[in-house]
């Protein structure tokens, strides 16, 4: 069950949570730990960006994630959540109310419970995706979305929609702002890692460039290999018009970003065609 937002006059602000665990069917799951993030920086008028850390499930690699939070009027979306430390929380609940979080990323989603538990805020998810331990499609969800969206879902943040990879298992959204030229936010799609940052372990840092990670305006390599998204999904990403992107792992691309993207993307076409191509031969 989930906790009622409450009023508190605890160290962590205005909240506090009188659950420590989430879970549905019967299964309890503890709410995982903060772990060092960055401070929130805004990138655009109330729209703002946190780095923080990701542990990759069953592998002992650590690096980066960003949380991108939108603002308006005092009600905040968190978009591709990270549990923020004390300190953090509290520079966020001076920006506004936590009131909804969206989930992108077929494979993010762990820390969507906390800001449930803590701020009661709603919470939405891409229709098909389950909140499930590590890559196992098939285990028992541990978490349930208030809300199920897709491209035709009314969004909690004005002149936004959902763009979702439809063949993409489990499946995968963009998040569309239409303002400033056009602004994606993506999960594990569009990645931006220019470097190797100080949230990467020894072991990151040796295996994931190898791995295809650490590339600028890059497509998610796992996330391509094993979501096995179709072309036509891809084409209709570069058909959409975005100037910023603002990716879950990597630096934000501010400008001239479908034009910098344009080569991983038709390349990612061009692969999933020949993958196409394979199985119908086969």
């Amino acid at each position: 069950m989930v906790a009622a937002k409450q009023r508190t006059d605890s160290p962590s602000g205005r909240y506090r949570s009188t659950a420590v665990t989430a879970g549905m069917h019967g299964q309890a799951r503890e709410l995982p730990v903060a772990l060092p993030h960055g401070e929130l920086r805004e990138l655009l008028p109330d729209i703002f960006l946190v780095t923080g850390t990701m542990k990759m499930a069953g592998r002992p690699l650590t690096f980066s994630r960003n949380m991108t939070v939108l603002r308006e009027n005092n009600s905040l979306t968190l978009i591709n959540s990270v549990r923020l430390e004390e300190h953090g929380l509290r520079s966020l609940e001076q920006l506004g109310t936590i009131d909804n979080v969206i989930r992108l990323a077929g494979f993010h989603g762990t820390d969507d419970p906390f800001y449930k538990h803590r701020y009661g805020a709603r919470i939405w998810a891409v229709k098909g995706q389950s909140y499930v331990s590590g890559f196992d499609a098939d285990a028992t969800p541990f978490f349930q979305a208030d809300e199920l969206a897709g491209a035709a879902s009314q969004l909690p943040v004005s002149g936004s929609k959902l763009f979702v990879f439809r063949s993409a298992k489990p499946p995968e959204a963009v998040m569309v702002l239409l303002r400033d030229g056009g602004i994606l936010i993506s999960g594990d799609s569009l990645q931006n890692w220019c470097a190797a940052d100080r949230y990467f372990n020894l072991m990151a840092r040796l295996m994931m460039p190898a791995m295809g990670f650490v590339r600028s305006h890059n497509i998610g390599p796992i996330w391509n290999k094993v979501a096995r998204p179709a072309a036509e999904d891809f084409e209709g990403l570069l058909a959409l018009r975005f100037e910023h992107v603002l990716p879950a792992h990597g630096d934000e691309v501010m400008g001239n970003a479908r034009e910098l993207y344009r080569p991983a993307i038709e390349k990612a076409i061009a692969g999933a065609l020949c993958g196409s191509e394979r199985q119908l031969k086969s």
